[in-house]
């Protein structure tokens, strides 16, 4: 008898890696309830819907949902308030406060992990490195109290999953916990090669915010003058595109294929910013095209030689250096697309269903 599933998500408010996760998870449990902080199904796909889906009370406030991110010392108390009772198997798809769930004394629990909560551990500077006064001593004296509600909250979790070797390493850093390492699925199926590419631009697809570190790929093709095209939107958005040169466009809202046309046709995908894992990283690759990155995070698992270019140092010089290698070479489109494939959905079923049976 299959046991009875919780499965706890952070928030449900699009549709990004860490939901594709969620979707592949719930295919191994088909009568799972969901359990999550915010909840806004119109921009959830059908696969999550489907199932029962459990919000805590603060998705009540519209207010504390647009601004979700402003209220981080309300979500320990939201999710360890949300009853479990009955459940025999908890999976904690988790980048925030979800893995912090109290679970039943005879459940097992499993916890997926995208990223230590990186607001409160290393991308702290980035999100509240600009405050000030009054506001940075209240934000500090927070982050504080969360640090120690989350290593606390990491003697919870049975047994951890990590997205990537990078994020395996931040896990024994800060909870002192070991991990599997089971990259996310990618759609190997969806994004193909196409035929006789144009390759006569460079790419990257991102958030716009500050730890994507999209400023510095801005001021290295200014200085370069090759064409960049940047799809994603975010709170840096304005600022990026009066920086930008006449050399470098702005896309958003793209469909899924208008994407997948960018990859096929793009001479490499950029990026400056540290990723936990980087599924557009593979997306690129399934598309035959090679990554130009910078050589720390996620990116690690994924680039090996002959599919991109790594650079040490995140300067403008070092990023336009990295781009004329990236011109100077020939990357071979089927040997990139083979690698891509390790991070296929179905290799990821295949290693969380071993995982599963070894643990249960």
């Amino acid at each position: 008898m299959k046991p009875k599933a919780a499965i706890i998500h952070d928030w449900l408010n699009g549709m990004r890696g860490g939901e594709k996760v969620l979707e592949e998870i719930l295919g191994f449990f088909p009568e799972a309830d969901i359990f999550t902080i915010f909840l806004d199904k119109k921009n959830i796909s059908d696969k999550i819907t489907a199932h029962k889906i459990t919000p805590s009370p603060l998705n009540k406030y519209p207010f504390i949902r647009k601004h979700y991110k402003h209220f981080l010392p309300l979500f320990p108390a939201a999710v360890e308030e949300f009853n479990l009772n009955g459940y025999d198997m908890i999976i904690s798809s988790s980048h925030c406060a979800a893995k912090g769930v109290v679970p039943p004394p005879d459940s097992v629990h499993i916890s997926y992990i995208h990223s230590p909560m990186r607001y409160i551990w290393d991308q702290y500077y980035s999100y509240f490195g600009k405050t000030k006064g009054i506001k940075k001593s209240f934000i500090k004296r927070q982050v504080s109290r969360l640090k120690v509600w989350d290593v606390t909250a990491s003697s919870r979790v049975d047994h951890f999953i990590a997205n990537s070797h990078f994020v395996k390493k931040r896990i024994w850093r800060y909870y002192r916990r070991e991990a599997a390492v089971i990259h996310p699925p990618v759609d190997t199926d969806f994004f193909q090669t196409a035929e006789n590419p144009t390759r006569d631009y460079f790419l990257t697809v991102s958030a716009l915010v500050p730890y994507k570190e999209n400023d510095r790929l801005i001021e290295a093709f200014n200085k370069s003058g090759d064409p960049l095209i940047v799809v994603g939107k975010g709170s840096e958005e304005k600022k990026l595109k009066r920086r930008a040169g006449k050399n470098i466009t702005f896309k958003k809202n793209l469909s899924a294929r208008e994407l997948k046309k960018l990859y096929q046709h793009a001479a490499a995908f950029v990026f400056a910013g540290v990723e936990d894992f980087g599924i557009a990283f593979v997306e690129a690759q399934a598309c035959g095209t090679p990554v130009m990155a910078y050589k720390k995070g996620g990116v690690l698992d994924i680039v090996t030689e002959g599919t991109g270019i790594l650079f040490e140092e995140q300067t403008t010089e070092d990023l336009v250096d990295a781009i004329d290698k990236i011109k100077k070479n020939k990357f071979d489109p089927s040997f990139l697309r083979e690698n891509s494939l390790k991070f296929s959905t179905g290799s990821f079923k295949k290693k969380f269903k071993e995982f599963l049976s070894q643990r249960l």
